[in-house]
């Protein structure tokens, strides 16, 4: 260990002097929780099939709560992990630990340069100092015994009970309206990691009909990761992704908008995936091994049955809800086998990174979707492949990020250039040309459409944090969509801007303002004919954070929407929100309480309102119309080993005698849900 000089001492007792935010938030309403908020509502708004529930990114971070990472061993890689940290970050922060020597505090964390107050914020409930120790080198042996000695063990299972009754339970859904899932997780430090989850979803039946084996999905997950030359091995389900998801992506960050600027995007690897999403994982094999200091090498192997929709020998549709509750859907099960095949080789060499991906997959028969309109340039045939160069260079405070990739047919191609001109700001300039023919069924990247093609535009953005208590962050992306879409008969543009500002006076006290613009084109059907006209979006929202002492904790949100086209009414909403946040230490038990009002005029000019949920899972209800949202959250940890929760949510409507349409409707104006929730830990 290096010695601390007389000069470090006095910079280090001088840190303890100035406050951290942060450690008098309470977990529902963190900077981390409002910023995946926003994706979620984000990628919702900008029409994802597959919406996110963010289990894996949510049990990540829960995961490094309950063991911090250590920054007086973290390697480059390990950091890279937190997608608010810089390249530029990682670099100062790892050369203050070479120089200076291990930390004493995570106070210091205020002396290592371009580490400003939000971005410590962010990062604080998940890391730790302590002393660095010896290395040992990796041996299997002593893996082996230590895993089965030291790991961890947990059980969680989820019931949620819906206190209505939705019409498809009269003739069409075959189970009954209860959600149950079931979850075992085991893990030894950060190197292994296994689980099985079982999942059945409302409607669905348990050990009957087409579920004879009891729940209607079953997932089973194993990751070893830094053993040795062996930097990742996965078996069963698992995640990947590589360079900026041009190619494979299963990363849902990579498509947020909101906080591009802020966000870095890196290529994550492979990932265990334990969560009940399915749909968006592989099933087989995956392996990344080092090939020395600068050259690492993946390969994988997947193949799983998917729903879909069959005419004949032909797959017309492929089916992504995962939900089988009637005949109709049941039918769809399985209805085909994927298989995809692949690598990644990756090169770095101090501030330069070369990376080449490439994958073939094949439905086992031909795919042949309905091509007309805007689908007419839909993928289609029997087999596929992408293949992906992506590259990064860092020169002093300029960064720049990117990847071109080729498909059976077109091709993409996105660029990050991010500049840190001074401690606290940051530059960003993004450029994006996917093709309208571009075929990538794994692709998930920056984006404002629903897939990775059919796209061009550019993105500039600054955050910057010009004054101590004061963040500020604008955006703005200017887009076209060369080739049709959903509801628009013809090539069209748009803008989507952001102006945001977050003040914080002093410790729990937080106040955010933020205006947000988006103009797209839309059909509109008038005096018989098909005009294709603008739409214009705004949104306002102001937020209220407050957390006075580790008792109590406050968030106060008030939500303005105003969405209108030529020739049409336009439409307007808005919501207040109160959640209320208790503590009792001494009794092991928290309670959230959150109460809204929300008025819009329609679909259009609908509200989200975030909410605390389970273990692992984020809420965010879409709301339209009148009403109140209610709900309540309690949660109990009698021990170290058990954690309980409940929560009721109840909303009622105003303005309807009836909620939603089809097999989901519900009569009468109210829906309520109880859910239920025991974690044991072992």
């Amino acid at each position: 260990m290096k010695r601390y000089s007389i000069l470090r001492w006095t910079m280090v007792v001088n840190a303890l002097f100035i406050t951290f935010a942060s450690h008098a938030q309470h977990p529902s309403t963190t900077p981390v929780g409002d910023l995946l908020e926003d994706i979620v509502v984000n990628n919702d708004m900008n029409g994802l099939v597959d919406k996110p529930s963010f289990e894996e990114e949510l049990e990540a971070l829960a995961s490094l709560r309950r063991a911090p990472l250590n920054l007086n061993t973290a390697t480059r890689e390990e950091l890279e992990r937190f997608p608010f940290l810089s390249d530029l970050q990682i670099e100062r922060l790892l050369a203050y630990v070479y120089l200076h020597g291990p930390m004493v505090t995570l106070h210091e964390l205020q002396l290592v340069e371009e580490m400003d107050r939000r971005t410590i914020d962010l990062l604080l409930p998940f890391v730790r100092v302590a002393p660095a120790g010896d290395t040992a080198p990796f041996r299997w042996k002593e893996l082996l015994k230590n895993t089965a000695k030291h790991g961890k063990h947990e059980a969680t299972t989820r019931l949620d009970i819906p206190l209505y009754r939705r019409k498809g339970y009269e003739q069409a859904y075959l189970g009954s309206p209860v959600y149950n899932s079931a979850r075992y997780a085991f893990h030894y430090s950060d190197r292994v990691y296994a689980s099985l989850v079982a999942e059945k979803d409302a409607g669905e039946p348990f050990a009957a009909r087409h579920n004879r084996k009891g729940y209607d999905h079953y997932s089973f997950s194993l990751l070893l990761r830094q053993c040795g030359r062996l930097k990742a091995l996965a078996a069963g389900n698992y995640r990947m992704s590589f360079g900026q998801g041009l190619v494979l992506s299963t990363d849902y960050l990579m498509g947020g908008h909101l906080y591009a600027t802020s966000l870095s995007a890196r290529a994550g690897g492979i990932k265990k995936h334990s969560s009940t999403d399915e749909y968006n994982y592989f099933r087989g094999l995956a392996a990344t091994v080092s090939l020395g200091t600068r050259w690492e090498a993946s390969a994988f192997y997947s193949r799983r049955r998917m729903d879909g929709t069959l005419e004949g020998d032909r797959l017309t549709a492929i089916y992504t809800t995962g939900l089988h509750r009637s005949e109709k859907e049941a039918g769809k099960r399985g209805a085909f086998a994927l298989t995809l095949a692949g690598g990644n080789v990756a090169y770095r060499q101090n501030r330069l990174k070369l990376g080449v991906t490439a994958i073939y997959y094949t439905f086992g028969r031909a795919y042949a979707p309905k091509l007309s309109g805007y689908s007419l340039y839909d993928m289609h045939g029997g087999k596929f492949y992408n293949v992906g160069l992506d590259y990064a260079y860092r020169l002093g405070r300029f960064a720049f990020q990117g990847e071109t990739a080729k498909g059976l047919r077109g091709w993409a191609s996105l660029n990050r250039l991010h500049y840190t001109p001074a401690q606290g700001t940051t530059l960003t300039l993004i450029h994006r040309y996917y093709a309208y023919d571009y075929w990538a069924m794994f692709a998930r990247s920056f984006a404002q459409g629903s897939a990775t093609r059919n796209e061009r535009g550019w993105y500039v953005g600054v955050d910057t944090s010009p004054l101590r208590h004061w963040n500020f962050l604008a955006s703005l992306d200017l887009f076209a969509f060369p080739w049709k879409k959903y509801r628009v008969s013809k090539p069209s543009n748009g803008m989507d801007g952001m102006a945001q500002a977050t003040f914080t006076p002093r410790q729990g006290l937080t106040m955010q303002l933020r205006y947000r613009y988006r103009r797209k084109e839309r059909d509109l059907t008038a005096d018989d004919a098909k005009l294709t006209l603008p739409t214009h979006q705004h949104q306002l929202r102001y937020r209220l954070t407050y957390s006075p002492c580790a008792l109590l904790g406050s968030r106060t949100t008030a939500d303005y929407n105003q969405f209108g086209q030529p020739t049409r009414r336009t439409s307007r909403g808005y919501q207040l929100s109160e959640l209320i946040t208790l503590t009792f230490a001494s009794l092991h038990l928290a309670a959230d309480l959150q109460g809204s009002y929300f008025h819009t005029d329609g679909y259009d000019s609908r509200v989200y309102l975030s909410e605390p949920g389970l273990l692992y899972t984020f809420s965010a209800p879409m709301l339209q119309g009148r009403g109140f949202r209610l709900s309540t959250r309690l949660r109990y940890e009698p021990g170290a080993r058990w954690t309980l929760l409940a929560k009721l949510g109840h909303t009622i409507y105003s303005d309807r005698t009836e909620i939603g349409s089809g097999n989901d409707l519900i009569a009468g104006n109210t829906k309520g849900d109880v859910q239920l929730q025991i974690r044991f830990r072992f």
